[in-house]
């Protein structure tokens, strides 16, 4: 780990048990920060983001910290090696802080209420973006400040404002959260490329990945891939995609704004003995599949996916082992079965999610089913067996 020296604004490096006490900055990174070449070339004041660096040193030498790790001058971007360690490191650097800066340029120092609705706090960019959603739940001891260094107050002693504007019920404790809460507190940020969306959460769900800037959304889908593998939380497949209204899927979302309005949906325990996991023919996982009232835009899909079955026959609701707050009925998908193989679904209705009450029976089998990720290999097969 490299470290800024408060005092020196020279790097040192760290390893293990060596590593000191240090602060640690968070904040949105502009257009002209100071970079690790530009300490190492003496560049580091010329640049915009120097002024940022000195206000936070001073205010650490004040607190009376001799270290300080700032993303943007601490890590060596042009190393892949070590910009993967730092994605990988970044949640646990924020938890081991002892105290964490957020520095707020777009605050005035005459705000008078942050508490308004229209506040320049509540409208922050640090609120909007999504790497700063770790900054904000790693570390415990947090500091607001505004443009000109003066404090604002705390994340405990905000912790009411903090949590209407993010959406994030409990700052402290939030680790019970169900995955489908923690992915919609992801779901109105927004990243510079695509797939940070999904590197910034590796910490949230205790998972690591290497980057590989490029995979676009696959990023993403590794992510929820990666967490299947340690957790049983069904809620992960508990959301909607209205750009799917129309079309089928697999059970992984794209992107996290899919779970936008899923931060109600808690976690129920999973007493299904059999695992689930991901395999060559999709998503290997067992459901209870019930007989649903069907849409007549369901009916139409049944029918495309070919085959002598009625419609009726091959679209049911699969229930998961989630439930919105205050409800007792478990949350279910839409599946439609695909003739050539009957094992094998995929998810339609995207756009919604479905309760008991949307069921014919009320009752369900429990059955082993694959659902693949790619919405398109049926129509590609249906196209080379023609």
């Amino acid at each position: 780990m490299r470290l800024l020296n408060t005092t020196t604004f020279e790097l040192e490096k760290f390893f293990g048990s060596s590593i000191p006490p240090y602060s640690i900055l968070s904040h949105v990174q502009g257009s002209s920060e100071v970079t690790f070449q530009d300490l190492l070339n003496g560049r580091g004041p010329t640049k915009e983001g120097w002024g940022k660096i000195l206000g936070c040193c001073a205010q650490a030498r004040k607190d009376g910290w001799k270290y300080i790790w700032i993303n943007t001058c601490c890590t060596d971007k042009s190393s892949s090696a070590e910009l993967s360690e730092v994605i990988n490191s970044t949640f646990r650097w924020y938890q081991r802080a002892q105290i964490c800066y957020v520095y707020l340029p777009d605050v005035p120092e005459n705000e008078t209420d942050i508490f308004a609705n229209h506040s320049a706090f509540r409208g922050s960019k640090w609120f909007t973006e999504a790497w700063t959603l770790q900054e904000l739940l790693a570390p415990n001891n947090v500091v607001f400040f505004n443009r000109g260094w003066v404090e604002i107050g705390t994340k405990k002693s905000l912790e009411t404002l903090i949590s209407a504007i993010t959406k994030i019920e409990h700052l402290f404790g939030w680790e019970t959260a169900s995955v489908a809460q923690k992915m919609s507190w992801a779901s109105r940020r927004e990243t510079l490329r695509e797939e940070d969306m999904a590197y910034c959460l590796l910490g949230l769900f205790n998972v690591n990945m290497q980057p590989m800037y490029g995979e676009g959304e696959k990023a993403f889908l590794r992510l929820q891939t990666e967490i299947m593998k340690i957790s049983d939380d069904e809620s992960i497949f508990a959301w909607v995609d209205e750009t799917l209204a129309n079309g089928t899927s697999g059970l992984l979302a794209r992107s996290p704004a899919a779970f936008k309005d899923s931060w109600n949906i808690d976690f129920c325990p999973n007493f299904r003995s059999a695992p689930y996991s991901m395999t060559n023919k999709g998503l290997q996982i067992n459901l209870a599949l019930s007989m649903p009232k069907r849409t007549r835009t369901e009916r139409m899909h049944a029918c495309r996916t070919g085959g002598p079955e009625d419609a009726d026959a091959k679209i049911f609701t699969a229930f998961l082992y989630c439930a919105r707050r205050g409800h007792d009925e478990l949350l279910g998908l839409r599946l439609v079965k695909q003739w050539r193989n009957p094992e094998e679904y995929s998810r339609t209705s995207c756009n919604k999610l479905f309760g008991m009450v949307d069921s014919l029976t009320g009752q369900s089998a429990e059955k082993t089913v694959f659902i693949r990720q790619d919405s398109n290999y049926y129509a590609n097969l249906e196209r080379s067996l023609a």
